[in-house]
């Protein structure tokens, strides 16, 4: 009877323990089968950078270790870290392959992201690609989200599952922004659109922006309003990031640098920009359908459904 109970006991221990190493793993929907659409590698057009040419420390010097065209950034109990670009931008192309911490990753936040909250304290831009860890029973997310003129209190998130599992190889995670529109792009798929027309027009980020690679404790909101803060018994938490390329028009004391495509001519951007061609200015037929494709699979949260959110639905919505 004593063999037959600890028998018994030995089960439901072996029941619980597989039951909490599913509810953190990583069975979720990057490892449900997605066939991807196929999309123009945007990314193969341009150069890649070395990171200490581009960049600047930000913050947590001590968590940021770069080589090349390589950074490691961590997330420790004494610090996040955080690289911005030496230069800013009006308009551009910028992308890199991030690698996201492996484990239990609640409440951790890797961002890639453009502002100009710095030079703009109170009436700042943003354009943001922000990857979230996942809580008890959810993998990372990625959310989108874009600020014009200091409009912090109309947030315009999109969040959306993974296709793939981002802690065990590099991705591409892009942002183009132009006279045209701001795309979102997770390794070449359009996952979102922002236009420059309609309703959209008063929310477009208009200013020089910099681009930022951070980690930071996001315990205060990012998982269910805090619900899951951040575990520093598996951490440290270290993102990677690697062939970051950049290309617009270079913004330093209000007039252009570099060549004659990032000339200034009225006070705006000349035409001329290299993401105003026919590859930026609109998307291909196979963008629309593979942005239709991730939208459909994948987007899990828009601004534009949240009734309980808004009194009064932003005007785009």
């Amino acid at each position: 009877m004593a063999s037959l109970k600890n028998n018994n006991m030995k089960i439901m221990w072996e029941t619980a323990v597989v039951f909490c190493l599913c509810s953190f793993s990583l069975v979720c929907s990057h490892s449900r089968k997605f066939t991807t659409p196929n999309v123009t590698r945007l990314t193969d057009q341009f150069s890649r950078i070395a990171i200490e040419s581009g960049f600047s420390k930000r913050f947590g010097d001590h968590n940021i270790i770069i080589n090349d065209s390589l950074a490691k950034l961590t997330l420790d109990k004494s610090s996040g870290a955080g690289l911005v670009t030496k230069n800013t931008y009006h308009y551009g192309f910028f992308s890199a392959r991030l690698k996201l911490p492996a484990g239990f990753a609640s409440g951790v936040v890797v961002a890639f992201y453009l502002s100009n909250a710095e030079s703009y304290p109170k009436n700042h831009d943003e354009i943001d690609i922000e990857l979230l860890g996942r809580s008890r029973r959810d993998d990372w997310s990625i959310q989108t989200n874009v600020y014009a003129n200091g409009s912090l209190k109309t947030g315009r998130e999109e969040k959306f599952y993974y296709w793939f599992d981002p802690t065990q190889a590099f991705h591409d995670y892009t942002l183009i922004w132009n006279s045209h529109h701001i795309v979102f792009l997770v390794d070449n798929i359009p996952v979102r659109e922002f236009p420059n027309r309609g309703a959209f027009m008063s929310a477009y980020p208009s200013k020089p922006m910099s681009l930022y690679v951070t980690v930071w404790d996001g315990s205060e909101w990012a998982t269910h309003g805090g619900k899951y803060p951040v575990n520093y018994k598996y951490g440290p938490f270290m993102a990677s990031i690697a062939d970051v390329k950049l290309s617009g028009c270079s913004v330093n004391n209000g007039s252009s640098t570099g060549p004659g495509p990032c000339t200034k001519s009225g006070g705006s951007v000349s035409s001329l920009d290299p993401v105003d061609g026919q590859d930026f200015a609109t998307l291909s037929k196979n963008q629309i359908a593979a942005m239709d494709w991730a939208r459909r699979k994948l987007m899990f949260y828009s601004y534009c459904n949240d009734k309980s959110r808004y009194k009064v639905m932003p005007a785009e919505c």
